[in-house]
């Protein structure tokens, strides 16, 4: 278990089992209250209802944070290795991590206010994660071209743009299908009939949301060459 623990890797290591953790539990937790169907609920359907709304409100924050981290370390190791061979602008470089924070912001929303509570800021905050989401690993793809083969191995950046492309393709059938559903539909009783747009909407919501979750695993190599050191500097005339 080394290569996940070896220098600054254990971070999006920890990130992908926290995550991967949140969506499992808090689905498991649902089913078994009698809170969603089995078939692929909404993500957020299975963090609505107590007792799985406070598991899935913490552990969602966490993975946001966890999520803002990771992508402020991508951003540190792209910054140093176009310092040292130019292969992109930096403003590209910043402007995805921007946007990747922006979706971490959308995914604490999404925590902080409940489907059935706030019904309209949760299904922005959605939006905006799933939005920001898919752009952000995109961009990160095009960076990983970018400062191929340098720093990429060739078949990594086949992998992200092939993650990337699926994540992108499901958004749309995702919210097309969420549009038709509408919002403030659910209720916390069971044996609850799903329509098919809901089915549609929800299976694509997991396909993007893993999407995520695996892309973030193949971070795992570019992060075993990076140290992190907190430094403190005192200012004299304090």
């Amino acid at each position: 278990m080394s290569w996940c623990t070896e220098s600054a890797a254990l971070l999006p290591c920890i990130l992908v089992v926290w995550s991967s953790a949140a969506f499992i539990f808090s689905y498991i937790f649902a089913v078994l209250e009698g809170h969603v169907v089995p078939f692929v609920p909404y993500i957020s359907d299975t963090g609505t209802c107590i007792p799985e709304s406070g598991l899935f409100g913490f552990m969602i924050s966490v993975t946001a944070m966890l999520g803002a981290a990771t992508m402020y370390i991508r951003f540190k190791i792209v910054q140093v290795q176009n310092s040292r061979s130019t292969f992109l602008s930096g403003y590209f470089n910043f402007v995805s991590f921007l946007i990747g924070v922006i979706g971490c912001i959308g995914m604490g929303i999404v925590a902080s206010f409940q489907e059935t509570a706030v019904t309209k800021v949760h299904d922005a905050g959605a939006l905006v994660t799933f939005v920001c989401g898919v752009i952000y690993i995109f961009l990160q793809s095009i960076i990983s071209y970018k400062s191929c083969p340098q720093w990429n191995r060739r078949g990594t950046c086949h992998i992200r743009m092939t993650i990337a492309a699926l994540s992108v393709l499901a958004t749309f059938p995702m919210i097309i299908c969420a549009s038709f559903v509408g919002i403030g539909t659910f209720k916390c009783e069971p044996g609850e009939e799903m329509s098919p747009y809901h089915q549609a909407s929800a299976v694509c919501e997991w396909i993007v949301a893993f999407g995520f979750v695996t892309y973030f695993l193949t971070f795992i190599r570019d992060f075993q060459a990076v140290n992190l050191k907190i430094s403190t500097e005192l200012h004299d005339d304090f």
